[in-house]
C-alpha cells in the first residue's frame, strides 16, 4: 500500500493557501455575476457549483499533486465556469514549484484552446471574445506570475547558499591562519629555544662531568649556564610579543649582524668553528627578513653539530650579492662514533628551515658531503632589495 508523505506547513503556508482559497471562491463568486443567461438545466448549474466548491478545496493539496491537479482543472474548465480561480492558483503552483520542462507541458494544455478561438473569432460576439481574451490574459498572468516568484526564490536560494559557502570559507581562512601562528610559534620556538637550551645542557655537562675543576673554571660555567637560562626566557617573550603584537616593541629581532654574537657563543661553550663572513658590502646591504632567515639557518646548524657532533670542527659560511641570491653553508666533520650527546631534541629543527627557505623563496639542502655533514641554502636576494638592515 502506497504511502503518502505528510508536507508540513507552517503557518506562513497556511496564511498563503486559506489566502489562495479564498481568492479561488471570490474570483468564482465574481465573475458568476457577469455570466449571460445561459439553457443549463438547474441540475447541472448546481452540478457546476458543487465541482467549483471542490476545485477551492483543492487548493490545500496544491503542495502535494499540482501538476494533476492543474490538469483536471484545466480540462474540467472547458465546461465548468467555476473551475476557473482553482484553475489560475494550480497553474501559479506549477510555475513556481515544478520543473521548466513540467511547467511548459502544463501551459501548453493551458493555451491548447488559443488557436481554435483564434480560429472562430470571428464568429464569436464581442462579449464572449472578451471573456475569452480576458480568460487566456489570467492564465498568462499566473504563469508568469508563478515564473517570477520561482525565479525569485531560487535567486534567494542562491544568495543563502553564497553567503553560507563564504561564512565557511571565512572559517576555514580563519583557521588556515590560525593552523599557520601555531606552525610559526613552534618554528619560533625551536628556532631560538634549542641553541639557548643546548648551550645550557653543554656548560651543565661540563659541570657534572667535571666536579673537580678549578673554582674560577665553575664559576664561569655557572655564569654562562645563568646568562644562557636568562637569553631563553628573554627570547621566549620577544617570541611570544611579536607573534601577538601588531607591532613589534622592544629588542629587534636577530638577522646577519648577530651571526658573529652565535658563533662566539658557541665557541665559548667549546666548540671549533671558522667563520667566513659575506663581504663587509654585501653584509651591510643584506635585508632584514632575509638576514633573519640566514641567522636561524646558522643557529640550526649550530645547535645539530652541538648536538651530534660535539668535539668536530665546524665551518659557518656566508657569501652572495643582489641578483645573485645568498648562500648560507654549515658544514662539520661526521663522528667517528655514534655521536650523539644526551640533548634530546624533537627532529623538526631541518623541517622547519626547508619551510622557512621554501617561504623566503629559496631552497635548503643537507645531508652527507664526503666526511662531512653539510647544511645549505640558497636564499633570493633581489637586485632592488640591497638596503641597508641586514
Amino acid at each position: 500500500m502506497r504511502r503518502f508523505h505528510r508536507i508540513h506547513r507552517t503557518r506562513r503556508d497556511w496564511a498563503t493557501d486559506i489566502g489562495l482559497f479564498l481568492f479561488a471562491a471570490s474570483f468564482a463568486a465574481i465573475s458568476s455575476q457577469s455570466l449571460p443567461g445561459t439553457e443549463l438545466s438547474p441540475a447541472w448549474q448546481i452540478a457546476d457549483q458543487v465541482a467549483g466548491g471542490l476545485a477551492c478545496a483543492s487548493v490545500f493539496l496544491r503542495r502535494r499533486r499540482p501538476v494533476q491537479i492543474a490538469v483536471v482543472l484545466l480540462l474540467g474548465g472547458t465546461f465548468a465556469h467555476y473551475l476557473t480561480g482553482p484553475a489560475l492558483v494550480a497553474v501559479f503552483t506549477v510555475a513556481a514549484r515544478r520543473p521548466w520542462r513540467t511547467t511548459a507541458w502544463v501551459a501548453a494544455l493551458a493555451f491548447a484552446p488559443l488557436p481554435l478561438f483564434f480560429a472562430e473569432l470571428p464568429e464569436y460576439d464581442q462579449e464572449r471574445a472578451g471573456r475569452a481574451l480576458t480568460y487566456f490574459a489570467l492564465m498568462a498572468g499566473a504563469l508568469g506570475w508563478g515564473l517570477f516568484r520561482r525565479a525569485r526564490q531560487q535567486l534567494i536560494a542562491s544568495l543563502r547558499e553564497r553567503a553560507e559557502r563564504a561564512e565557511a570559507e571565512a572559517a576555514l581562512r580563519a583557521e588556515r591562519a590560525r593552523q599557520r601562528v601555531r606552525e610559526e610559534i613552534a618554528r619560533e620556538m625551536h628556532d631560538v629555544l634549542a641553541h639557548r637550551l643546548s648551550l645550557l645542557s653543554v656548560h651543565a655537562g661540563a659541570l657534572e662531568y667535571h666536579p673537580s675543576a678549578p673554582a674560577a673554571e665553575i664559576e664561569r660555567a655557572a655564569g654562562v649556564i645563568r646568562e644562557s637560562a636568562h637569553r631563553a626566557l628573554q627570547d621566549l617573550r620577544e617570541v611570544i610579543g611579536v607573534l601577538r603584537a601588531p607591532v613589534q616593541d622592544g629588542r629587534p629581532q636577530p638577522t646577519l649582524r648577530d651571526v658573529p654574537r652565535l658563533v662566539e657563543e658557541s665557541r665559548e661553550a667549546g666548540a671549533v668553528i671558522a667563520y667566513e663572513p659575506p663581504e663587509r658590502a654585501a653584509g651591510e646591504a643584506v635585508p632584514e627578513d632575509l638576514g633573519r632567515t640566514a641567522y636561524r639557518i646558522v643557529q640550526e646548524g649550530l645547535t645539530n653539530a652541538r648536538k651530534h657532533a660535539p668535539d668536530a670542527p665546524v665551518r659557518v659560511r656566508i657569501s652572495g650579492r643582489p641578483g645573485e641570491g645568498l648562500d648560507v653553508e654549515v658544514r662539520n666533520a661526521l663522528p667517528s662514533g655514534a655521536g650523539d650527546t644526551d640533548i634530546p631534541g624533537a627532529g623538526q629543527g631541518l623541517i622547519g628551515l626547508a619551510e622557512r627557505a621554501e617561504l623566503a623563496g629559496g631552497r635548503l639542502e643537507h645531508g652527507r658531503a664526503g666526511p662531512d655533514f653539510r647544511l645549505a641554502a640558497w636564499l633570493p636576494w633581489p637586485a632592488d632589495r640591497g638596503a641597508p638592515g641586514g
